[in-house]
């Protein structure tokens, strides 16, 4: 795995997650609606989408410093507030979080990710593999069982590091074709996820902090492993 050598830290822009951001998102929880949003998308853009903007910023402005693989474009890698309602029984308009994904490549939606998660009450970062493809999956699980020990080694890193695997209820109840190989061995259970993911959990406090982007940073060089082993397994 890679050795990172860490340098001083830019300058940080943003200044914390306002609390008129959190309060915008729980009065759109409660008022889902086109128009209730709609005179108040000033407000959105400047108490929510902006701070996530300059929070990104941040982050990748911490990664290039350290030449790290975490890319993106701060405005595009914002996830849209309107919902896909097109084949949803949820015919509510808006999201009532905000989130964005970084990544090595700087698609927003690459294998193998880092997931921002903005919404009262419930905010996280969640970084790994989120639903991959299904050829991208099973290159995902071949590499596990021709390296376990070396997997297992990220597991126990990610324990470490305080942000183990997440439990994942996609997971198949049997070993999945191709993966009998792993039966009754300690990489059993990971063979079964369809998704490896890391998942922090952050309070409301946390966000509001100006301290955000570096912990956030933290939580990325923390789960590098998981990531390098994934990639290295895309990569061939």
């Amino acid at each position: 795995m890679t050795n990172h050598t860490a340098e001083p830290n830019p300058t940080m822009n943003f200044t914390g997650f306002p609390g008129a951001g959190l309060r915008f998102l729980r009065d759109l929880a409660a008022n889902n609606n086109a128009d209730w949003f709609k005179p108040r998308r000033d407000e959105y853009e400047a108490t929510v989408r902006g701070p996530m903007i300059a929070l990104v910023a941040d982050l990748l402005t911490l990664a290039a410093a350290r030449k790290l693989p975490l890319n993106g474009d701060p405005e595009k890698a914002i996830f849209r507030i309107h919902r896909d309602v097109r084949f949803s029984k949820d015919k509510r308009p808006y999201k009532t979080h905000c989130g964005a994904s970084l990544t090595r490549t700087g698609t927003k939606l690459a294998s193998g990710l880092f997931y921002i998660h903005i919404e009262p009450g419930a905010c996280f970062v969640d970084a790994g593999f989120w639903h991959p493809e299904p050829a991208a999956l099973d290159r995902l699980r071949q590499r596990i069982l021709t390296w376990p020990e070396r997997f297992i080694d990220v597991v126990k890193a990610l324990d470490t590091n305080g942000i183990p695997l997440a439990e994942d209820e996609d997971a198949t109840k049997r070993l999945p074709r191709g993966c009998e190989a792993g039966k009754g061995t300690d990489v059993e259970p990971f063979l079964k996820h369809r998704n490896l993911t890391a998942r922090t959990p952050l309070s409301d406090a946390d966000v509001r902090d100006a301290g955000l982007p570096m912990r956030l940073f933290d939580r990325y060089l923390a789960a590098l492993p998981l990531l390098e082993f994934g990639w290295a397994a895309a990569d061939g």
